[in-house]
This record gives structure tokens, C-alpha cells and sequence, in this order.
């Protein structure tokens, strides 16, 4: 779609580093580990830096056609040297790559990266508006831009004051990495009774009475 001419502040490279708020969702394919491509071809890309990044979340589908998969999503901060377009260019070219289409507005999709914001820049072009329209009204990007950081703001708009405001958390849930679960009570009480036989163990060690091993099966 044409838009004509991009107004020179979207197509300005800033003089110096300027931080920039991106939003990640994915709700296609093996959506943990496109999140984790797009991070590290964001990180990638020249004149940007990752500098934050919020916990993964768990999101329900926003608009669109009914019957979507969950979201997962995430929020990332950069300092780039780059204009907003050719910020914007770029995203959308790590899009591409991982197969992402448009042809149904809030479809599922393989991978969406938005710019939230970008500096102080105001823009209401069709192509890049900034700060983004919506940002404000969805829990998947101002619940994980807070925990990322607690202090940012939207213009006047304070981030963690509209977060939580958001009842209940506007869909958001924390995404629990299952490489990373909490052990179970059985778990723990295996652990627990580990420990105490080792500690019972030292204690016969250190008094010449330690077990053998030819005493090695028990008899229950």
C-alpha cells in the first residue's frame, strides 16, 4: 500500500541513540522459539542494541476471527541509531522471514513486532504511528513493558498506573517455561530426604561408624 512521502521525522536518523520500545507476538508455529529468533535478529541488526526485555506472557486473542491459538508475547527495549522507518523496515523484513502474511487484519500469526515507541517522536503517518494508537489498551504489551520496567511512561500516560488498571490483567498470564518448572512436593521430599542422609552420612564419617557398601540394599 502507498502512503507517499514519510514526513522527515520518521525518516531522520536521530544524531544520537535513541531508545525505542518493541512488542513481540506469535501465536503460529513453535512460538518460543520464533520469540527467541526475532529477539537475537533484533540484537542483530546494525545500529540497535538490545537493552531490556520483559518475561514472556501468555495472551488471549485480541479482535480478529474467533478460534485463534493463544498468544505468547513480550515487550523489548532498544537503543538504535536508526530513523523510525528504517527501524520499521527492518522489523518488518525479520516478519517476512518467518513467514508472516496480512491478509486478515488481528489474524494468528507467525510473528508480529511493533513499534511502540520511539523516543520522543510523535507521528500520525498511516505507515508508522507514535506512539502506537493502541498500545495503552492491551494487557499483553503494558503487563510485560512494566515488569520490565516499572517507571516508563507513554507520553503523560504512566505505564504501571494503566497495567493495573487492566482487570484481570487484561488476559495476561506469565508464560512458565517448562525447562524451568518448580519441583513438585514429591520433588521436594526427595530432596529433603537426600540431604538428610547425607548429612547422616558426614556425621557416621566423622565418628568411624559410615555405612559399607556391601550394606548397599535395604530391606523394607
Amino acid at each position: 500500500m502507498e502512503h507517499g512521502p514519510l514526513p522527515e521525522v520518521l525518516t531522520q536518523e536521530p544524531g544520537y541513540p535513541v531508545t525505542a520500545v518493541i512488542a513481540l507476538g506469535a501465536n503460529l508455529g513453535d512460538v518460543v522459539e520464533t520469540l527467541a529468533l526475532a529477539r537475537a535478529e533484533i540484537a542483530a541488526l546494525d545500529g540497535v542494541t538490545v537493552t531490556g526485555e520483559s518475561p514472556m506472557v501468555v495472551t488471549d486473542p485480541v479482535g480478529g476471527p474467533e478460534g485463534q491459538p493463544e498468544y505468547l508475547n513480550q515487550v523489548v527495549e532498544v537503543s538504535t541509531t536508526l530513523s523510525p522507518a528504517a527501524l520499521l523496515e527492518r522489523l518488518q523484513r525479520i516478519e517476512l522471514e518467518h513467514g508472516r502474511t496480512r491478509e486478515v487484519r488481528w489474524g494468528a500469526r507467525t510473528l508480529d513486532l511493533d513499534v511502540i515507541t520511539f523516543g520522543s517522536v510523535v507521528s500520525d503517518h498511516p505507515l508508522l504511528t507514535l506512539p502506537h494508537p493502541r498500545a495503552l489498551e492491551r494487557g499483553f504489551v503494558v503487563v510485560p513493558w512494566t515488569w520490565m520496567d516499572p517507571g516508563a511512561f507513554v507520553g503523560s500516560e504512566s505505564v504501571f498506573r494503566v497495567a493495573r488498571e487492566l482487570e484481570p490483567l487484561g488476559g495476561v498470564r506469565p508464560y512458565m517455561d517448562p525447562a524451568h518448572r518448580l519441583p513438585d512436593s514429591r520433588d521436594a521430599a526427595g530432596a529433603d530426604t537426600d540431604a538428610a542422609a547425607d548429612t547422616a552420612d558426614a556425621e557416621a564419617a566423622t565418628s568411624g561408624t559410615g555405612s559399607s557398601d556391601d550394606d548397599g540394599a535395604s530391606a523394607s
